[in-house]
């Protein structure tokens, strides 16, 4: 592995203490980079992505004062982007959550310096993907009704409680591995100010005493085996809001898997866009090396031929029926007013990507990342697909419905695709970017399997 690590602040030493500890040093100051030194590029990022998430909260207020007749929602479409927003967020987030979680589980070595980026990534998509059922309300201040008069037959409520639970273990999941790193950052002579007293707090007195670390440990392990059904059920619950109907292209028993699979397809993606980007900007390619993003291509590319396998599964299935509702939804989606979107996703987000993880040529961290990128812009096209057309379907006669989004609803949605890398750069300008402790633990444990001697380090200091 490209960095070294430790299991505690003090143990046994060995003669290559020296340079471990200037490794040391380098990974807890490469962690801290993104707080410390964000440089003037950064400042401007903010500011960029600052302006459409204001225009964003803008168009809301005055979809608030003017109610949904703003957007371009009707009778026939009761749901658009807000809804496509909704689902692809929530899956942005599963896909990260999972990644860390089946890390940990399958204690893959080279996690370390993917996971504290997976987790965040989780948790602020998932904080603007729960805001759109919100936003989908005509009436927001009557949201309390959905505590005080629930309707337990909804599958909206159910929705409503697997994300805030998830929202819960995933808020665990990126807290509790910040406790020793915290408490590191408070001992270093380069954190003054507010942060050290912040990360003071954030350490919850840690003293990385055997039994915290026992603890923490096991705290993680239960964690991660909890997150793993809690996500699967969200993106489950979510699937049945459309296949507990009788509606064509909706009403599907593959509905939940077909869901689960599109998350972590896409959240895997999302993922590798964070690493690399953050990798690039602050120089992190000793700890986040190629081998682990080309690691994590394999894992896209093989989601992305069990996505395509569970399309082409519900395609089949359905047209080989026979159903005229069925067929004709088909021949919109395929061959008529949606067959330029339709394959400019298989071309875009299954086929592309696929060819570019499969050569060795283009297996390079440039052409993995290009192959991420695609695959979240068209999962998202995906999501329009899945819950646009089979609502201009008509249940009855044969008046086809129509759907254009507003200026409302396409300025709402920018700035949710704004403030994601907004706030994941402001969650780093805060706390450490790389899982440090964990990263020390992974490196212990290896050269405890090896033999070799694991030496005396701390992170306090100046680098």
């Amino acid at each position: 592995m490209g960095w070294r690590a430790r299991p505690g602040p003090r143990e046994r030493a060995s003669t290559n203490a020296p340079a471990a500890q200037g490794s040391l040093r380098s990974l807890a100051t490469a962690a801290l980079a993104p707080a410390l030194q964000p440089g003037r590029w950064s400042r401007v990022l903010i500011f960029l992505l600052a302006v459409p998430v204001l225009a964003g909260i803008a168009a809301y207020g005055y979809q608030v004062a003017n109610g949904l007749e703003v957007t371009g929602l009707n009778d026939d479409v009761f749901w658009g982007l807000y809804t496509v927003n909704l689902v692809t967020l929530i899956g942005l987030s599963y896909g990260g959550a999972l990644v860390s979680a089946i890390l940990r589980l399958t204690d893959a070595n080279w996690r370390g310096p993917i996971v504290r980026i997976a987790e965040g990534t989780a948790l602020v998509t998932l904080a603007v993907g729960a805001l759109f059922p919100i936003i989908h309300l005509g009436r927001p201040d009557r949201m309390w009704e959905m505590f005080t008069r629930p309707q337990f037959d909804s599958p909206l409520l159910w929705d409503m409680v697997a994300i805030l639970t998830y929202l819960l273990a995933t808020l665990l999941l990126f807290g509790l591995p910040l406790l020793p790193d915290c408490a590191d950052a408070s001992q270093r002579s380069d954190v003054s100010g507010w942060r050290r007293r912040l990360y003071s707090w954030a350490a919850a007195d840690w003293q990385d005493l055997p039994e915290q670390r026992r603890i923490l440990r096991r705290s993680m392990t239960i964690l991660a085996i909890v997150i793993i059904p809690v996500a699967i059920m969200v993106h489950t619950v979510l699937s049945y809001a459309f296949s507990l109907t009788s509606r064509p292209g909706w009403h599907s028993t593959i509905f939940g898997p077909y869901f689960v699979v599109a998350a972590i397809y896409s959240g895997v993606a999302v993922v590798i866009l964070a690493a690399v980007a953050y990798r690039r900007a602050y120089r992190l390619q000793r700890w986040i090396t190629d081998e682990a993003i080309r690691r994590l291509g394999y894992i896209l590319v093989t989601l992305g031929v069990a996505y395509g396998y569970f399309m082409f599964t519900e395609i089949t299935t359905e047209g080989y029926v026979g159903e005229e509702a069925a067929d004709a939804l088909l021949y919109v989606m395929m061959l008529d007013r949606y067959a330029p979107l339709f394959w400019t996703f298989v071309a875009l987000g299954l086929a592309i990507p696929t060819l570019l993880v499969a050569f060795r040529r283009t297996r390079t961290t440039t052409g993995i990342t290009v192959a991420a990128g695609l695959v979240v812009v068209s999962m998202w096209l995906k999501r329009f697909l899945l819950i646009v057309p089979p609502l201009t379907q008509p249940l009855f006669g044969d008046a086809i419905g129509g759907y254009s989004p507003s200026w409302v609803e396409w300025t709402i949605t920018l700035g949710s695709v704004a403030a994601i890398p907004l706030l994941l750069i402001l969650l780093f300008r805060v706390f450490p970017v790389l899982a440090v402790h964990e990263m020390q633990e992974i490196e212990a444990d290896a050269d405890a399997r090896s033999g070799q001697p694991i030496v005396v380090t701390s992170v306090g200091g100046s680098p």
